[in-house]
């Protein structure tokens, strides 16, 4: 009958070592215990599992499936635990901590190797996973990761507190052979009557929703015609004469291989909001990790705020 009791891990220690060696006698050696006390153990392990992990009747001693998965998984859990010990005394004296973050595609593929270099010399393990804001955000709120870059103002989430990073005003990009000047939003209007908007679809929904109310505000009404779900694919349809697109700076440099072939305009008049990039981490979120946001955001934040001016400025210069 299988027990409720939770599996001893030493136990399953002294088993993986009996998987790797093949035999009890050379498992208690390695493990500085008797062979009975090996024996005994395994013996153990069986009425906690309620399998047999070991063919005792075959030899040389042979393992089960079912101890073929034990050893697999023990093996991860063995090495795990053989870590513990260090990474607790390393996270208990403030040296570095293990740390997983979100980055919204566009920060990541343009900012990222900047930010991501400034966590590395302050943590001992850093995963990153790079997707869409409404998506960063909700692994947040479920605590699967520590922080997150993003575009998306959480407004909604309480327990949530956020560090400002930069922000973006919106501007306009066409394709470059269209001589059309747009600097004003009666431009916009004019460009709106000989090319359709090239949206970002309804996945990308932080950056859609703003510019669509926008442009309800300021009465541009056009039809869905052309969606596309990231920044790369959207500057190539406008680089093909497919449309014209609203686009913040980070996507633009995100579409960088095709951004020399449009222009881009950045309309004074036009009223958007800039776009906040921010920094979020769940609230009552362990002291080790704001220590090393505050410390990241401190030394590398300024790299990462001087790239989206500059490559205004210079829209601003061109056109």
């Amino acid at each position: 009958m299988l027990s409720n009791k939770p599996i001893d891990m030493h136990a399953v220690q002294v088993f993986v070592a009996v998987a790797e060696e093949g035999s009890m006698s050379a498992a208690a050696t390695r493990m500085g215990i008797s062979q009975s006390g090996v024996s005994q153990i395994i013996r153990q392990l069986e009425d906690e599992l309620g399998v047999v992990p070991v063919n005792r009747t075959t030899r040389p001693m042979a393992l089960t499936p079912f101890g073929i998965a034990l050893r697999n998984r023990g093996t991860v859990l063995s090495e795990e635990i053989a870590n513990l010990k260090a990474q607790v005394v390393e996270a208990g004296r403030g040296i570095k901590t293990d740390l997983r973050i979100g980055l919204v595609d566009s920060f990541a593929s343009t900012c990222g190797s900047v930010f991501t270099k400034k966590l590395l010399g302050k943590v001992s393990q850093l995963s990153i996973r790079t997707g869409l804001s409404p998506q960063q955000g909700e692994a947040l709120l479920r605590r699967d990761l520590d922080l997150i870059v993003t575009s998306d103002p959480l407004t909604d989430a309480n327990d949530v507190v956020r560090y400002r990073l930069f922000s973006e005003r919106y501007c306009v990009t066409r394709p470059k052979n269209l001589r059309t000047p747009v600097r004003t939003i009666d431009d916009m209007k004019m460009l709106i009557n000989s090319l359709p908007i090239v949206r970002f679809n309804r996945t990308s929904q932080v950056v859609e929703m703003q510019i669509e109310r926008y442009l309800r505000r300021i009465e541009i009404r056009a039809p869905a015609r052309l969606e596309l779900d990231n920044a790369d694919a959207l500057t190539s349809m406008v680089t093909e004469g497919i449309g014209w697109a609203i686009i913040s700076p980070m996507c633009l440099l995100q579409g960088v291989s095709h951004a020399g072939n449009v222009a881009v305009h950045v309309v004074e008049t036009l009223g958007l909001d800039t776009r906040p990039r921010a920094v979020a981490v769940p609230r009552g979120a362990p002291r080790r990790i704001q220590r090393v946001l505050r410390r990241c955001l401190r030394d590398g934040a300024r790299s990462d705020r001087n790239i989206v001016p500059a490559k205004a400025d210079c829209a601003r210069r061109r056109h």
